[in-house]
């Protein structure tokens, strides 16, 4: 599939990663950073999904997402885990239950630029409500990206469950993300907690990006049968 990936906020918190270990799938090695895993909530626009050469498609290939995920790997390939996924499309998140097996949920869902500041907002109401409000300013560009930022966004696969068990893995291919400071402004969600995890603490590390054009390959599966 091809699409883009448009006003993105990277907000990022340590956790332990004993806790994040024990939330994967047999098969995953939680990857970490100076220590720690890392959590991410990531609101973000999503436009254009379609088929390599072909049209877009209309109303379903365009709107936002955020979702919640850590970073892994199998077999030292590194890639996303992704915890859920909301979006404010019922089909689209059906669909792609159902061939990438990713946890997509579905409600209203926003994500929008007002002066210089992000703001995005979910109201989940399947499976499990659940929600999430928040608004990053956007700042200067990052010219050269530490070795932190490029951990936290420099990620070429991803991983789901397959259908019968075991691990499938998607190959990701995109341009560099071309990255800004961020400052979290405001935030009130709960979707974090929905997927397990304990209650963000400490400081985020916040990033923005207006984007990067994205194929994604045909899943595969890359691990044994539970």
């Amino acid at each position: 599939m091809v699409q883009q990936w448009r006003n993105l906020a990277y907000i990022h918190w340590r956790y332990d990663p004993g806790m994040i270990q024990g939330l994967l799938p047999p098969g995953l090695r939680v990857d970490t950073f100076d220590g720690s895993a890392w959590v991410g909530l990531i609101p973000f626009s999503m436009h254009g999904i379609g088929l390599p050469r072909l049209p877009a498609v209309p109303y379903f290939g365009s709107f936002p997402e955020i979702n919640v995920r850590t970073y892994v790997r199998h077999n030292d390939v590194p890639g996303v885990w992704f915890f859920s996924l909301d979006v404010n499309r019922l089909i689209p998140a059906v669909v792609a239950r159902t061939t990438y097996l990713l946890p997509y949920c579905w409600g209203r869902a926003s994500n929008r630029i007002d002066d210089g500041v992000l703001r995005s907002d979910v109201e989940r109401r399947w499976p499990v409500r659940a929600r999430s409000h928040t608004a990053v300013r956007i700042g200067e560009s990052i010219d050269k990206p530490d070795d932190l930022a490029v951990f936290l966004s420099a990620r070429w696969g991803l991983y789901s469950r397959g259908v019968f068990g075991g691990l499938m893995y998607a190959p990701v291919d995109h341009e560099p993300w071309p990255l800004q400071r961020g400052e979290l402004e405001s935030i009130d969600q709960n979707v974090v907690q929905a997927a397990g995890l304990s209650s963000p603490i400490g400081d985020a590390h916040v990033m923005f990006s207006p984007g990067v054009s994205v194929r994604i390959g045909r899943p595969r599966r890359v691990g044994r049968r539970a």
